[in-house]
């Protein structure tokens, strides 16, 4: 997959790209007073704002439509700003073409269905304009690798993926739960591409915002997208997860920049010892593991021959309960010995079955 840096198009080396701007382009005056004030702050790139915006249910705000995209036209030409909106089907593509928007992006509910997709896909074929792809609502992988995949194979080079956080029925503080892993697998298969945090829809609420931007910004992704609005409080749509400009002027200036790699050769050196150590521990580790599970063989084959079934919920039980306690004797976080035991409790099972139905 072609893909062209971001400082090649948008931004300086090693600079986090800071798009900004309304949930919803509401009237001409809240875009072009929003876009004065972002335009006053060195950091933000991009105004982002939402000309169609997709609602769970009829009678809410749903946008301006096209006549928001040329509000979008005097926030670049006065402003100097470049634009971002999302469309979600070949219409709306086609319209943000023809009047000149600088980004495109696909938004979360649209990326779930491959249709919808293909569809923005197909009308993108042979121009040069930068596509931003957001994970789909649900935490679901392939869906996001899949929409990005269209998005490049009909040549767009300029691409990034949104992360925006993810919907979880369980409780949770954050409007959408940021399931960081995710974020970090997609970077691990697709390493050259940009992956931009969406703080504002992970946060649902405007206290949260700097908190997940300090730590997606810790976990090296190359930017942020923050909804910005001249008076919040007057929000047609997600009022409570939006910043006034100086408020994210503010944000942005107590952010903690990191580099990817230190330039110092002593830094270097100093993070090398530590690897090696890791490694050390991490090869004991796995002739543990390796241990563990010649153990659950030989329980595997003596299950089997004792006709014994290979789910215990006692013992399963007490091993959560055992390795809890110890975990916490000596310091280590029970949500994760506990993540931990599952794991390994599966490839208990997986290795057991086998050996029941060898014949």
């Amino acid at each position: 997959m072609t893909i062209t840096p971001l400082n090649e198009w948008i931004t300086a080396k090693n600079e986090p790209l800071i798009i900004a701007g309304p949930c919803g382009a509401e009237s001409e005056e809240q875009v072009l007073q929003t876009a004065k004030q972002l335009s006053e702050i060195p950091r933000v790139k991009l105004f982002r704002a939402g000309i169609w915006k997709p609602r769970t249910r009829p009678n809410s705000f749903e946008g301006v439509g096209e006549p928001g995209l040329e509000w979008l036209k005097r926030v670049q030409k006065e402003y100097g700003l470049k634009t971002t909106v999302e469309v979600a089907n070949a219409h709306h593509t086609e319209l943000a073409l023809k009047h000149g928007v600088d980004v495109l992006w696909i938004g979360a509910r649209t990326t779930v269905n491959p249709f919808s997709v293909q569809e923005i896909a197909d009308v993108l074929k042979g121009v040069d304009i930068p596509v931003f792809i957001k994970n789909p609502v649900h935490a679901d992988l392939q869906l996001w690798l899949g929409g990005i995949e269209r998005i490049s194979n009909a040549g767009i080079v300029k691409l990034a993926a949104i992360h925006r956080g993810f919907h979880y029925p369980g409780k949770s503080k954050y409007r959408n739960k940021p399931l960081w892993e995710i974020a970090i697998e997609l970077k691990t298969i697709l390493p050259n591409l940009p992956i931009i945090c969406d703080p504002s829809h992970i946060s649902g609420n405007r206290e949260l915002i700097p908190h997940v931007a300090q730590k997606a910004l810790d976990l090296g992704m190359n930017g942020l997208m923050i909804e910005s609005h001249i008076d919040p409080s007057a929000a047609l749509s997600d009022a409570q997860q939006q910043l006034t400009p100086s408020a994210l002027k503010e944000l942005l200036e107590n952010l903690v920049y990191r580099q990817a790699s230190p330039k110092n050769p002593e830094c270097n050196d100093t993070l090398e010892q530590f690897r090696n150590i890791v490694d050390e521990i991490d090869d004991e580790l796995m002739n543990v593991l390796k241990k563990r599970m010649m153990v659950m063989e030989q329980m595997g084959d003596y299950k089997k021959e004792q006709h014994i079934t290979i789910f215990q919920l006692e013992r399963w039980q007490e091993i959560l309960r055992t390795r809890s306690q110890w975990a916490e004797k000596i310091g280590l976080p029970r949500a994760f010995v506990e993540k931990m035991c599952l794991l390994l409790h599966e490839e208990s099972i997986r290795v057991q079955t086998d050996i029941m139905n060898k014949k």
